[in-house]
C-alpha cells in the first residue's frame, strides 16, 4: 500500500523540525509521496525542503495565500496516492504511528491518531490540554459524533473518500473537524488508535503564541462546529 501514498505538510517557519519530519516519513513509508505546501517561510524552511534529495518530494510554494484549510486543499489537488494523510509538519516523532494506521485503514475509509481513546495522551501545557480536551467533548456532543479526538489533525485515509465530502478550504484547524464530521455523516467507517501528543518542540504553536489569539481561535471553532451542522 505504501507505493500510493500521499502525505501533506503544510509549512510555516518549520526550519528547526521540517527536514526530521520528511526523513521519518522516508523512512516509515517507503516509497511515499511527500507534498509540502509552503505558505512563503521567512525563516529559510523552503531552502532547506529544496536540499532534500527525494525524487517524490513535491513542493508548491505560495506567496499570495496563506492558511491550513487551503493548504491542505492545495496539496489534496496535488496528490497522486489512493491513500492521503496529513501530519503536523513539526510532529516527525508520532510518523512512527503510520505505518499500524495503514494497515488498519485496510478494513476502515480513515484512521485518526487520537488523545482521548485508551492509551492516548496530551503533554503540552495545561491551558492547551484543558481546552482542547474541552472543544472535542463539546464539538462530539453537539455534532453527535463517534469520534473522540476531532480537532487531532493526524489522520490516514482512502482517496475514494472525497468522492463523499471534500474539506471546506476556510479557516485554521477548524476545517479538519467539519471534514471529518462530514465523512462521518456520509457513512465511512472511521476509526481512531491512541498517540501521546508531545510537548511543543519550540514552544507555543502557531496556535497559542498568545492567551488573545488563543480564545479566538477557540471562537472560531466554536463557531465552525454550528455552522457544520446548518450545513448538514
Amino acid at each position: 500500500m505504501s507505493k500510493n501514498v500521499s502525505i501533506i505538510l503544510s509549512t510555516y517557519n518549520e526550519k528547526l523540525s521540517i527536514e526530521h519530519t520528511i526523513a521519518e516519513l522516508i523512512k516509515y513509508i517507503p516509497g511515499v509521496e511527500i507534498i509540502v505546501v509552503d505558505d512563503n517561510s521567512p525563516d529559510g524552511t523552503l531552502e532547506i525542503i529544496k536540499k532534500i534529495n527525494y525524487d517524490n518530494l513535491k513542493i508548491l510554494s505560495r506567496k499570495k495565500t496563506k492558511g491550513l484549510a487551503s493548504a491542505f486543499l492545495l496539496g489534496l489537488i496535488n496528490a497522486r496516492g489512493d491513500v492521503i494523510g496529513w501530519v503536523d509538519s513539526n510532529m516527525g516523532d508520532v510518523v512512527r504511528k503510520f505505518p499500524e494506521m495503514l494497515k488498519i485503514l485496510e478494513d476502515s475509509d480513515i484512521v485518526v491518531l487520537s488523545r482521548y481513546v485508551a492509551g492516548g495522551d496530551d503533554k503540552r501545557n495545561r491551558i492547551r490540554v484543558i481546552a482542547s480536551y474541552m472543544l472535542n467533548k463539546f464539538s462530539k456532543f453537539i455534532l453527535r459524533s463517534k469520534i473522540s479526538d476531532l480537532s487531532s489533525g493526524i489522520f490516514v485515509m482512502k482517496k475514494k473518500v472525497l468522492n463523499d465530502v471534500v474539506p471546506i478550504a476556510k479557516g485554521h484547524g477548524e476545517f479538519m473537524i467539519e471534514f471529518l464530521y462530514q465523512a462521518e455523516k456520509k457513512g465511512n467507517k472511521i476509526l481512531e488508535i491512541p498517540y501521546i501528543h508531545p510537548i511543543d518542540a519550540e514552544g507555543n504553536s502557531k496556535s497559542f503564541p498568545n492567551i488573545f489569539k488563543f480564545m479566538q481561535h477557540g471562537f472560531f471553532y466554536l463557531i465552525r462546529i454550528l455552522q457544520s451542522i446548518i450545513r448538514n
